[in-house]
């Protein structure tokens, strides 16, 4: 039988020029069914690609800043403090150079993004590779915002309180003023006079707000990615990305 084998083998190289064998073995691979470890691996190796381009993308200068799908800004609650710092000789440049700061700080915890995007890839089972597979769409990065939104909170989280905690103006930061004016208002509020008006209290952690604000703003960036590899044949960078995701394609 193996004997036969080689016969074979030597009839095709002898027949068949170099182009034309090649495209039998890729035909051939290409239909040959894929393995548990092949769509595994092809998720991972999706994940790892989608992640360092989004977290790559943000952590640059304006990677927040300079994209207005992301870019992080006071709750409209916080009118009560941008209404006052339009009040004073130069407020709006201040404003703008809070908002700054507080992309500034999310575009550097983005650069500490990926080691925890990767440990919750290397952690991905088979099982959770064919369900990500077979959902579509952005169940790869519905995966990872289930697996890493904690870890991820509590890296951006401190950074961007440190923003909210510099000085803006006469020595005062931005959460001191956020407290101090919220505070006031909830006050009327809480009045009788405010329950006749029907104010309502405003009851915002600003720094746990702008850090949620912040991760919508990553995975939102995931999720592009990952609508790149699963609608676009050319964002498919490796064989194993096209053999995976082509074969899922050509399924639905």
């Amino acid at each position: 039988m193996k004997n036969h084998f080689k016969y074979l083998i030597a009839i095709f190289t002898i027949t068949t020029s170099c182009a034309e064998l090649t495209q039998i073995v890729q035909t051939i691979e290409g239909d040959r069914p894929l393995t548990q470890t092949e769509v595994a691996n092809g998720l991972r190796e999706a994940l790892k690609i989608g992640t360092d381009s989004a977290a790559g993308r943000l952590s640059q200068v304006n990677g927040y800043y300079g994209d207005e799908l992301v870019r992080i800004l006071l709750p409209p609650e916080a009118s009560v403090i941008t209404d006052n710092l339009n009040r004073i000789p130069g407020g709006d440049k201040l404003l703008e150079d809070v908002i700054i700061r507080i992309n500034r700080s999310a575009e550097h915890a983005a650069k500490e993004a990926t080691p925890i995007f990767v440990n919750a890839i290397t952690r991905m089972t088979i099982q959770d590779a064919f369900t990500i597979l077979r959902d579509g769409d952005n169940a790869a990065t519905q995966y990872l915002r289930n697996h890493t939104y904690n870890e991820l909170f509590n890296l951006y989280q401190p950074k961007i309180e440190s923003s909210l905690n510099q000085s803006i103006v006469a020595g005062v930061s931005t959460n001191e003023s956020w407290e101090s004016l919220t505070g006031q208002w909830n006050r009327l509020a809480g009045s009788l006079a405010g329950q006749i008006a029907g104010f309502n209290t405003v009851e915002i952690n600003l720094d746990e707000y702008l850090t949620h604000q912040a991760l919508d703003g990553l995975f939102l960036k995931l999720a592009e990615e990952e609508a790149k590899i699963r609608t676009n044949p050319a964002a498919r960078v490796t064989a194993l990305l096209e053999r995976v995701f082509g074969s899922s394609e050509a399924q639905r």
